[in-house]
């Protein structure tokens, strides 16, 4: 049995991975999780993004993997740093669930669609297409990258196994 090195990005997190193994987030609801992989050079990165925007930052030092707009770029440059082409960059995206109902339609209580429109708008900004989306819907889930294919794996107790 060959053991797979796995890199793990928390909750409002970020990381990068080369060559072979998984890149994986647990825990996404509301939360989105954004992937970018360049599939000559075998680089993917992944972010869990927890907030549409910086804009509404108030802690004191700015946790740039929380936002979709500040993750995505810091991503973008840490996947420029390690020798990926931002020509070759393919995005997946998957989470941004609606967890819990709410009486009225306010904008504020719909985190999950902020977060994953502020997703697509910062991809559709940077140039980078996206693939793939497993997005919305009212429960959570857990996404893998395997490093050397490029497919995204997603898995929820309510929705069972998928790959993207």
């Amino acid at each position: 049995m060959i053991e797979q090195k796995i890199v793990k990005v928390g909750m409002a997190d970020l990381n990068v991975i080369s060559e072979s193994g998984l890149i994986r987030t647990t825990g996404l609801g509301s939360c989105v999780g954004v992937t970018l992989y360049d599939p000559s050079l075998k680089v993917a990165g992944m972010a869990h993004v927890m907030l549409p925007s910086s804009d509404i930052a108030r802690e004191g030092q700015l946790n740039i993997a929380k936002y979709a707009d500040t993750a995505i770029p810091e991503l973008l440059a840490r996947l420029l740093a390690m020798g990926a082409s931002k020509s070759r960059l393919v995005a997946k995206i998957a989470g941004g669930s609606q967890m819990f109902a709410f009486a009225g339609k306010s904008d504020t209580m719909r985190i999950g669609p902020r977060n994953t429109e502020s997703c697509k708008a910062k991809l559709l900004e940077l140039g980078i297409p996206l693939l793939a989306e497993d997005s919305g819907g009212n429960y959570g889930r857990t996404i893998e990258l395997e490093c050397s294919t490029g497919v995204l794996f997603i898995r929820s107790v309510q929705m069972g196994a998928k790959e993207l």
